[in-house]
């Protein structure tokens, strides 16, 4: 029988470790990665000696230069993440071929019969890790397990270089764990009903799960998932890049704000970016999810779909999205957009015409324009002050 191993790679602090290795004086001083340099931009990642200084995760940039004036802050650097992630998957790739990035720094490996071949899994993880730590000087640890799931939670609250659950232990492996390592529990409704039971441990729900009926009632259709996430039990495949059918959009403003003309300017921005994109592709998508990140770390977002792929259509859809999520008065941070669901377009001949065709054509136009001098090579006042680029 062919064993099936999910490996989950966890590169400690990557974004750190990257300016540690540009800059080496950095490793003994007090360092904050910041979202932007505006006072309300927040820490991302931290060294232990920020975190001796009472610097944490989310804190405000403003209140940060107020605590400490020796923690250096140095804008985050996402060209800088990017080439040493990809750098790490060439490596990753020489082991298997099939890799799942996820973020920056995480990736998931499928090993499934990769025993025959490489031998013992927990000397192959760990010769994995010395692998890219001779490359690029990262240290990280490995999670070995059946499933992305419990590979996953190993590597976020066990700090062994290299740790493995069998096979049949991962309801046993999970049972003294928070229930906050479960991905089901960031849902809101989930987090504040464990919270109104005051359930500490995972074990708590392995118990309460036995109550089929009562449980159903409490978590609603949330329930099926908490009980197979609480047992360890995930079904779903480790996905190379190439298989993973979304388009995803995001835009971090150069600085928070709740200006509604600056918004409106980078969601048209983000609308055209895709309506190019789904051109390209001649398809129109299923299911378009937006999602606004506030300043203050809460996130909304809204559901819709796309028929036309011209710009105006595409526009459209994004400013109704946009206004049903954007509920709140405070100042944004983010916004993102995720297309999934894919299917072929097909364009109506009309014999008469149309604003529509007009405005299809209109963006073709443009669209060869950007082909040849760019995707910026072409862009609206308003965009281009929103983006910071006046």
């Amino acid at each position: 029988m062919i064993n099936k191993d999910v490996f989950h790679i966890r590169l400690n602090n990557m974004v750190l470790q990257a300016e540690q290795i540009m800059d080496p004086s950095l490793k003994t001083c007090s360092v904050a990665i910041i979202s932007s340099e505006d006072p309300n931009g927040s820490v991302i990642a931290l060294s232990s000696e920020a975190k001796e200084e009472g610097i944490f995760h989310g804190m405000k940039v403003s209140l940060v230069r107020k605590m400490s004036h020796n923690t250096i802050l140095l804008p985050y650097n996402k060209s800088l993440y990017n080439s040493i992630n990809n750098h790490i998957y060439n490596i990753l790739s020489r082991y298997t071929p099939i890799i799942e990035p996820n973020g920056i720094g995480n990736y998931f490996l499928d090993m499934c019969g990769m025993d025959a071949l490489k031998g013992n899994m927990e000397n192959t993880g760990l010769s994995i890790i010395k692998h890219i730590q001779s490359q690029t000087n990262l240290s990280g640890i490995v999670g070995i397990s059946i499933n992305k799931l419990v590979s996953k939670v190993i590597t976020d609250v066990v700090s062994d270089m290299i740790h493995k659950v069998d096979n049949g232990d991962e309801k046993k492996f999970l049972s003294p764990l928070k229930p906050q390592v479960l991905p089901i529990v960031q849902e809101r409704m989930v987090n504040r009903m464990l919270k109104f039971l005051f359930i500490k441990q995972i074990k708590n729900i392995q118990e309460m799960s036995k109550q089929v009926k009562e449980f159903q009632i409490l978590f609603g259709s949330y329930a099926t998932l908490l009980v197979k996430q609480s047992n360890g039990s995930d079904q779903s495949p480790v996905m190379p890049p190439y298989y993973l059918d979304h388009i995803v959009e995001q835009t971090i403003l150069p600085k928070d704000t709740n200006d509604k003309n600056i918004l409106l300017a980078i969601v048209k921005d983000l609308a055209e970016k895709v309506a190019f994109k789904l051109r390209k592709r001649k398809q129109n998508s299923g299911r378009v999810q937006l999602e606004i990140h506030y300043s203050d770390g809460y996130k909304c977002f809204s559901l819709g779909k796309i028929d036309d792929i011209d710009d105006y259509s595409v526009i459209i859809i994004f400013k109704k999205l946009f206004f049903c999520a954007n509920k709140r008065r405070n100042r944004i941070r983010t916004i993102l957009v995720n297309l999934c669901r894919f299917s072929p377009y097909v364009e109506q001949i009309n014999l008469f015409d149309t604003y529509q065709n007009r405005s299809l054509d209109l963006s073709r136009s443009l669209e060869k324009i950007r082909l040849k001098y760019g995707v910026r090579s072409v862009q609206t006042a308003n965009i281009l002050q929103a983006l910071g680029c006046t």
